[in-house]
């Protein structure tokens, strides 16, 4: 998504000034759309986790040796790198011994774990560009070339606001992550809060956006074995692809910590939400993670208050997220709180702007390089 509007602005670029842009990359269906030559489909490639990465090590290796002797043999003028750190810092190391110039835009989440990567961040980069206010302070004060450019999410979001959409405020929205792992990990509970919810607000009604039809199947199988175990579990609606129309049509949200929070808060959705982190991978990262600003959801990172209640691990399970949700439900006593730290953190996001898009900025910065 971001490198799809990433493109659309170089190439606007290009234009004025009368040069000749060719870009290809790897990404997923909105690269594709905006005329991309796409060498690898990173569709299903989102794993978060040790022992999920390890379940797909040779497919990261055969698609790292396969970029690598493509960028070689085409000796592009400058690799971006967006987001995904796992893969990217070794693939930029790979791109900075090649004397390929390197820009990472969407810097990983050093501030959280893995501070020893920046480092190698400082070598490779010639510049690295940012979506979150505070990481300019962050990054410059260990020598990082870093520029804000403001959060892609505020131009793709607002584009999507429909004035016409009136809010319900009996519907709640489940947003139960976009990887396969954390549905198995994390729907149960959250299924488990939506027939205690009921039980106590018979008026509520629930629907679950899915990314792709993949998590949905998932989604709609864990409901009917959940539903096997708990007949008075409430309907639950299922559909794919709608995230951001239900966002704006649900009066409060349960999610999985992702980019789907800061999501919400734009569109004005007030969240509980949290994460659960694999036993195993759990206790190999433990010792290396700590909350940054004394939390994990994003909202409450960018402005430093807690925008949205969050549980992290055994914390995520429905005795907690039940009057979470309730204290935020419409008449709620931290209802309000809620939705001005939604205000505060989509004015963070789009600070420093230039009326210009994110976007356009990001583009900028590269084009420089």
């Amino acid at each position: 998504m971001y490198g799809a509007r990433l493109a659309d602005a170089l190439r606007r670029l290009a234009a004025e000034q009368g040069e000749e842009l060719e870009l290809s990359g790897m990404g997923g269906k909105a690269m594709m759309a905006a005329g991309i030559p796409v060498k690898v489909d990173s569709t299903e490639l989102g794993v978060m986790g040790i022992i999920e990465v390890l379940k797909l090590l040779f497919k990261f290796i055969a698609i790292y040796f396969h970029l690598v002797k493509a960028a070689r043999r085409e000796r592009p003028d400058t690799v971006v790198l967006i987001d995904y750190p796992g893969f990217n810092l070794l693939f930029g190391l790979a791109m900075y011994f090649s004397g390929i110039r390197v820009v990472w835009y969407i810097a990983p989440h050093l501030w959280i774990w893995g501070k020893w990567r920046i480092p190698i961040l400082r070598k490779i980069c010639a510049k690295v560009l940012v979506i979150f206010p505070f990481e300019v302070e962050y990054f410059g004060a260990r020598r990082l070339r870093t520029v804000f450019t403001g959060h892609p999410l505020i131009d793709i979001l607002e584009s999507k606001k429909d004035p016409s959409i009136r809010r319900d405020p009996d519907l709640v929205l489940l947003l139960p992550g976009s990887r396969k792992g954390e549905i198995s990990r994390m729907f149960s509970h959250i299924l488990e809060t939506a027939l205690e919810l009921h039980r106590r607000h018979p008026e509520l009604k629930f629907r679950l956006s899915a990314p792709r039809e993949k998590i949905a199947a998932q989604c709609r199988e864990t409901i009917r074995q959940f539903r096997l175990k708990q007949p008075g579990l409430p309907d639950i609606v299922v559909s794919v692809g709608d995230t951001n129309v239900c966002q704006q049509l649900a009066g409060t949200g349960i999610a999985v910590c992702g980019t789907v929070t800061v999501e919400s808060a734009v569109m004005g959705l007030p969240l509980v939400a949290g994460y659960r982190f694999g036993t195993l991978n759990y206790l190999l990262i433990w010792p290396y993670f700590r909350p940054f600003r004394g939390f994990i959801a994003m909202p409450n990172i960018i402005t430093g208050t807690p925008v949205f209640p969050e549980f992290l691990q055994f914390g995520f399970k429905a005795c907690n997220l039940l009057p979470a949700l309730e204290s935020i439900l419409p008449g709620g006593d931290k209802r309000q709180a809620a939705v001005d730290g939604m205000k505060r953190m989509t004015d963070l996001l789009r600070e420093g702007g230039s009326g210009r898009s994110a976007g356009h900025r990001a583009a900028e910065e590269i084009w420089r390089v």
